[in-house]
């Protein structure tokens, strides 16, 4: 296993000390399975698709590219309704 540096502001380390403790983890075990379980944007389009395609095959739904982005509009809507103070 390698060690690796990185420079964040203190901030944000402390938070995620937090995170880790209350997890009952190191700092160095939370960001080691955090890196083993968040996805990249290549994994993530990867699911995407698949679950387009399970739902094509189930039901039919194929989305054109509009409706999708307005789909995509709409929850970012409501996620920012929630998000409010």
């Amino acid at each position: 296993m390698s060690d690796a540096n990185v420079r964040i502001p203190e901030e944000a380390k402390d938070r995620l000390a937090a995170i880790a403790a209350a997890e009952g983890l190191s700092l160095r075990a939370y960001l080691a399975r955090l890196a083993e379980t968040m996805l990249t944007p290549a994994e993530r389009a990867e699911r995407a698709e698949k679950a387009q395609a399970a739902l094509r095959a189930w039901n039919g739904y194929a989305p054109t590219a509009a409706e999708q982005h307005a789909l995509d509009d709409e929850l970012d809507r409501r996620l920012a309704q929630v998000q409010r103070p």
